[in-house]
């Protein structure tokens, strides 16, 4: 082969690359479809997270509020406190982390960087793809959520199957829907005629719902959903999500979700303090308000007075080593917290069925009367 024919052929291949790297950036083409490299062993557990109004502090309830998110740079951007901390503790050999963010694709690059910028890494990424919803007139596509995460969610799943997965949303949209729809569905308690309805009720269009379909089809099943936690950003009466079982868990902050994930067993109890001390730091809570923090989920049955126990004494005997030093107050007080608590009953859970139908309905009402509102 001559040398100009060699230099044709590498610029070619270099343009190429480029030209699909700004297509994907611009929302023209869509990235790869997610899963593992080839000769990868299957991940343990699978933690699929949101950014708005999970990880990232994001306003959108107007126009103003995306002007100002679209201009935003990676440094401007502010997680959650304890966020950054959490992810990067789930960072652990055999788990996978999976971002599926309603933001656009065109928010790729600086939505990546501020993930860098807080330690985070992750292997999967998916963006919402509104310009090419627009240039095919798919209007109802740009604010809708069920079509647009359920099968990117369900394809994820096909492509890195796990035996166990956590998922983290909030609730800003319709997160708590669609985690429990994708985990019943997972787990075959949701038919694909009753899925059929669900969809239809979502004001799918009819080609993306044949695509969901398929993938429901297609997706390895089993009770791999554990738990699903419900970042209230909106600061939603916890009691609201009740109906949704013992499985979702709404949290007020990520100590709180800590707290829950070691009482599955996925988090110790320091990487439990890793977080807590994290979220000292920025200076926004204090030992009081976690220790507050400890008491709620104790109240409403979402962490067993045993395990708070254990996660204390486990604590202790870290101080005891000097691997909390000057951070024994912290610890005293949430066994002060627990104390207080003791014979308190917890509530009751729900166990029944969800009526998918009907919650896409309500959720749909309501999302109509918040924009009326936000107009009015």
């Amino acid at each position: 082969m001559s040398i100009a024919r060699l230099l044709f052929e590498q610029a070619t291949r270099k343009t190429t690359a480029m030209a699909k790297r700004m297509g994907e950036q611009i929302g023209l083409l869509e990235p790869p479809p997610p899963g593992l490299p080839f000769g990868s062993a299957p991940p343990r557990h699978v933690f699929r997270w949101d950014l708005d109004k999970t990880y990232l502090r994001t306003e959108f309830d107007s126009v103003r509020d995306l002007v100002k998110s679209a201009i935003e740079t990676a440094a401007d951007k502010q997680a959650f406190p304890g966020a950054s901390a959490l992810l990067r503790s789930l960072q652990q050999e055999g788990h996978r982390i999976c971002i599926v963010s309603g933001s656009p694709t065109q928010m790729r690059q600086v939505l990546a960087a501020k993930l860098a910028l807080d330690g985070v890494a992750y292997d999967e990424f998916v963006l919402k793809n509104n310009l090419r919803n627009m240039l095919r007139g798919r209007f109802r596509s740009l604010r809708a959520q069920i079509p647009y995460k359920l099968p990117a969610m369900l394809e994820s799943r096909i492509g890195a199957t796990a035996p166990a997965e956590t998922l983290f949303g909030d609730d800003a949209e319709a997160d708590a829907i669609i985690y429990c729809l994708y985990a019943d569905i997972v787990a075959e308690r949701v038919t694909l005629q009753e899925l059929e309805r669900v969809l239809a009720a979502a004001r799918t269009y009819d080609d993306d719902a044949q695509r969901v379909l398929d993938l429901a089809r297609r997706v390895p099943k089993g009770p791999a959903v554990r738990r699903m936690f419900i970042h209230l950003d909106r600061r939603s009466p916890p009691m609201g999500f009740r109906k949704f079982g013992q499985r979702l868990v709404p949290v007020y902050n990520y100590f709180q979700s800590a707290l829950v994930l070691f009482t599955d067993g996925v988090l110790t109890a320091r990487q439990v303090l890793f977080v807590a001390l994290d979220m000292l730091d920025t200076k926004q809570f204090e030992v009081s308000t976690l220790a507050n923090s400890m008491q709620d989920l104790l109240r409403r049955g979402r962490l067993a007075p045993q395990i708070a126990e254990q996660l204390v004494s486990e604590a202790e005997t870290a101080v005891a080593g000097g691997a909390l030093a000057g951070r024994g107050h912290m610890v005293a007080e949430f066994r002060t917290s627990i104390a207080a608590l003791a014979g308190t009953p917890s509530q009751p859970f729900e166990n029944t069925a969800l009526d998918y139908v009907r919650l896409v309905d309500e959720e749909h009402a309501s999302r109509k009367q918040r924009r009326k509102q936000g107009l009015s």
